[in-house]
């Protein structure tokens, strides 16, 4: 099929690596109802087959423009298409998900006769790594006063289900870099604060869970970066500014109160985190039980942190749970 001259919507997929699920993605979105589309597709230095499964697509369907770059990641790969794409609303998808048929149709709908929503979502049953299907029973939040509130606490949209308004998304700067692992929580935080956002209840978008996605692989890094953004949305609504307004990284939680001039801000932060990854045996290994013993060493709370002993125990973690045992006995 031909690229529409003026097509209502910008489909944005960076892949790397993705040689598995990418053909499926793609079709997906191919297959959509609502055809009226361009599908930027950003190859993002793929060391196996994906670049050459979406040229083969690529040469199949002109809506599709592939863009091959040496590997930049996810955020650099989306603010690239935010500044190509030349439609006014922009869709998410994911090179390891599916969307249902009738997704862009619906959100198209929506988004035409709401034009105060900037972000629209959808809710999601799930697929595994090897394409089972998971009914999902949890809801996001469907009103934006119900997403604002929970935004306070975490995220309440699924990234790659969501469509966009690009004019709305580039005015406020697009995805920060600082911000890897969690860019689209500090996006939504920022959109709510001079915008609406809104989910449907409709499921239709399907969310793989795999042991190598971003969520399980770097929980760790997410979740500081979750406390972090949370912290930058409470100055903002506090009329201050953004501490984190510019920076290409976010530094490390003991380096918090030193950047700000401030005095506990890491230490509550840190106490974000270890609640956000107490239950992961990849953020454990992977510098959580080292958070936790600099966190009691600094006299923190022990509430909860001898069921976390326990659960590390069940999950095989006996070194890990012994240390923070002797730990809990000697701070």
């Amino acid at each position: 099929m031909s690229i529409p001259d003026t097509p209502l919507i910008s489909v944005m997929m960076s892949v790397y690596n993705a040689e598995r699920y990418v053909a499926e993605a793609i079709q997906s979105i191919l297959g959509q109802t609502e055809g009226r589309f361009e599908f930027l597709i950003v190859n993002d230095g793929s060391r196996d087959a994906s670049g050459s499964i979406i040229d083969r697509y690529a040469a199949q369907d002109s809506r599709i423009r592939a863009i091959h770059q040496d590997n930049r990641g996810l955020i650099a790969s989306l603010n690239r298409m935010l500044d190509e794409a030349r439609a006014p609303l922009v869709a998410r998808m994911d090179s390891d998900d599916v969307s249902r048929p009738e997704r862009f149709a619906v959100q198209l709908a929506f988004m035409q006769a709401h034009p105060g929503i900037a972000v629209l979502g959808t809710n999601t049953d799930e697929l595994d790594a090897d394409g089972a299907f998971f009914p999902c029973s949890d809801f996001h939040p469907e009103h934006p006063a119900d997403i604002r509130e929970r935004l306070m606490v975490a995220s309440a949209m699924c990234h790659p289900s969501v469509m966009m308004r690009r004019d709305v998304i580039r005015a406020l700067g697009g995805y920060r870099a600082a911000f890897r692992h969690c860019e689209d929580y500090d996006l939504w935080l920022r959109v709510s604060e001079s915008h609406d956002l809104y989910n449907l209840p409709d499921r239709l978008f399907l969310y793989r869970r795999s042991p190598d996605q971003v969520s399980e692989k770097h929980i760790l890094v997410q979740a500081i970066g979750a406390a972090c953004a949370r912290y930058a949305a409470q100055q903002r609504r506090a009329g201050r500014a953004d501490p984190f307004e510019g920076a290409a990284a976010l530094p490390s939680l003991d380096q918090i109160d030193a950047l700000l001039g401030s005095s506990g801000v890491g230490a509550r932060m840190r106490l974000e985190v270890i609640d956000s990854i107490k239950y992961s045996p990849e953020a454990m290994n992977g510098g959580g039980l080292e958070l936790m013993q600099a966190h009691l060493r600094e006299g923190g709370t022990k509430q909860g942190f001898w069921r976390t002993a326990g659960r590390m125990v069940k999950m095989g973690m006996i070194p890990q749970a012994l240390t923070l045992s002797l730990d809990l006995m000697r701070y």
